[in-house]
């Protein structure tokens, strides 16, 4: 999970200045989390605590207002109705992390990824892009090698994996979508040598930077086991109290 919330941090300050190349610091002094991070840290404390997704996403996002949340979203976070809105977006794939690294069997993490998707994202393509990226996560968690987890993906999403990162970067643009995201975002992890390297292919593609680094930071971590101490120590720095102290408990018991 941390991973993921390293990715947002990194990619925050490309979000709309969008960079074709990998050459880039790790960290800027404008570098910050985002909404990705915080409803990352909502789906992750409602692990931890038994509540519902809705609660914690509710709860924990009218914390931080002016996160960046989607015109929809923050409509919905306000509003006295707390039905799905029919979302295709990415956030439902950003946020889901949690959800690969905490639940036991692939059965459990797909449905899982579908509650916290659905609360919000309740489009075919919102519910398929959490489950794919939580997929992910858990397969890369529990020691699959990449061209396996690249077919299961396939397999059960039909997401076109059989590219690279040169082959998509100088074509690709700013995407909010699932499925303008997901894919590209898993691409990045698979065409990666660490985490790192994943980060940065992630944030050269030029889409939607701090969302895709999240979605591939997730699932890089979970393959290459963990993120390096420099910048997990980093993330610390960025992250408040509140949201560091669930991140801490939360990779306490499931990393």
């Amino acid at each position: 999970m941390i991973g993921a919330i390293a990715g947002d941090i990194i990619g925050s300050v490309y979000e709309h200045r969008q960079i074709k190349t990998k050459n880039f610091p790790l960290f800027k002094p404008h570098c910050s989390f985002t909404d990705d991070t915080v409803l990352t840290v909502a789906i992750a404390e409602a692990i931890l605590t038994g509540r519902s997704y809705l609660e914690s996403v509710r709860e924990i996002g009218r914390r931080y207002p002016n996160s960046g949340y989607g015109g929809s979203f923050i409509r919905w976070l306000y509003s006295h109705d707390s039905r799905p809105y029919n979302s295709w977006g990415n956030g439902s794939a950003m946020r889901v992390s949690p959800v690969g690294f905490a639940f036991r069997s692939e059965e459990e993490v797909l449905l899982e990824a579908k509650k916290t998707a659905e609360i919000t994202h309740n489009h075919p393509e919102g519910v398929k892009g959490a489950q794919a990226t939580a997929l992910a996560v858990f397969m890369g968690l529990k020691g699959n090698r990449k061209e396996h987890i690249k077919e299961r993906i396939i397999e059960q999403f039909g997401y076109n994996l059989n590219r690279s990162v040169n082959d998509i970067r100088p074509y690709y643009s700013f995407d909010v979508s699932c499925q303008g995201t997901v894919p590209e975002a898993i691409v990045a992890f698979l065409d990666s040598e660490s985490y790192e390297d994943a980060v940065r292919n992630a944030i050269s593609l030029g889409g939607d930077s701090d969302t895709l680094a999240c979605i591939t930071g997730g699932i890089a971590e979970a393959f290459y086991g963990g993120i390096p101490e420099e910048i997990r120590i980093k993330v610390r720095e960025y992250l408040t109290p509140d949201l560091w102290e669930i991140t801490e408990e939360f990779c306490g018991k499931y990393s």
